[in-house]
């Protein structure tokens, strides 16, 4: 067995979430007989990470710092294995308007959308072309902060009144905001693990709300908020058709180890990518655990398969 240091909490608004991503896999680490040393991740985490010496680090850092590359960039200083995508794949998903731009680049469907920097606003006058791009997008509007995972900072835009005070939303969590045409339909996640002959996509969740308007943050992680169906009834052949548009997004952007896609189902059975996390969550309400348990995969032999593909990428590298 091996001395897996668990990643968690850090500085990110998705710290809570982290924490229970971390208790969880460190229980399951335990049942295999792994050594756990648990690291809230903070400004001594080189020193922590030095004295544990482990044998692999396992990342459930959600947000920055987890999930944009920043921690997989330290571990790699410090020649330590860890799970999940690298420094690259992990800049890619970090940056929705990245990903997005990568997803129209490689001809895969995304909603249409426009991406502001706070600068372009201050300096350039982008707010004069506001109308150009709510005609464009047609309302409602989705305008999201470019950087942020668990829903946070997304706003729904139904007029041109809602631009304004959805964009300051927005600007509170990053200096780069996303302006996307709203689609109408099903919200879906397709989980990615990679397996013997490459990327295998789990099976389709659903997510269905049962108040609000759409999948936030407090519908995710709060148990009783929405409904998940796994596999979700999907008509033929948008099921298989979704966990084929996740597999070549996960491979466009770079992903190793496991990594969930999100996309959207309209009323016509069109589907759009949406976005993807390196690093999704592994909480009781998260929906990649929901996907492998669908897939006859328990959560503890889940966290045992991406430790030892972590062992494996290492390996390679080395």
């Amino acid at each position: 067995m091996s001395r897996v240091a668990v990643l968690k909490g850090g500085r990110s608004l998705e710290r809570q979430v982290s924490l229970r991503s971390g208790a969880r896999v460190e229980d399951a680490l335990e049942r295999l007989g792994h050594e756990v040393v648990p690291i809230d991740a903070g400004l001594d985490l080189i020193d922590r990470l030095r004295e544990a010496d482990p044998d692999v680090a396992f990342v459930a850092m959600h947000g920055r710092d987890g999930e944009d590359g920043t921690v997989q960039e330290l571990l790699q200083i410090l020649d330590v294995p860890y799970t999940g995508s690298g420094v690259l794949a992990c800049t890619r998903t970090a940056d929705k308007v990245l990903t997005k731009y990568l997803l129209l680049e490689a001809g895969l469907p995304t909603p249409e959308f426009f991406a502001f920097n706070e600068t372009a606003f201050r300096e350039l006058g982008a707010a004069d072309a506001l109308p150009a791009i709510e005609e464009r997008l047609e309302f409602p509007i989705v305008v999201k902060p470019a950087s942020q995972g668990s829903a946070l900072g997304i706003k729904f835009a139904r007029s041109a009144a809602d631009v304004p005070a959805a964009l300051v939303a927005a600007f509170s969590y990053d200096s780069k905001v996303l302006l996307e045409r709203h689609v109408d339909g099903r919200d879906l996640a397709v989980s990615v693990l990679d397996g013997p002959g490459g990327p295998e996509a789990l099976p389709v969740v659903e997510a269905v709300p049962r108040d609000e308007d759409f999948y936030d943050f407090e519908s995710r992680y709060e148990i009783g908020r929405t409904t998940f169906v796994c596999p979700a009834e999907l008509p033929d052949p948008a099921g298989e058709r979704a966990r084929e548009l996740a597999v070549a997004a996960y491979e466009l952007l770079g992903c190793s180890g496991f990594a969930r896609v999100d996309l959207m189902l309209d009323r016509e059975n069109e589907l759009f990518l949406l976005e993807a996390n390196a690093v999704p969550g592994l909480t009781e309400t998260s929906l990649l655990p929901q996907a492998a348990e669908a897939a006859g995969i328990g959560f503890d032999e889940l966290v045992g398969r991406l430790v030892e593909l972590a062992f494996a990428r290492a390996s390679v590298v080395e």
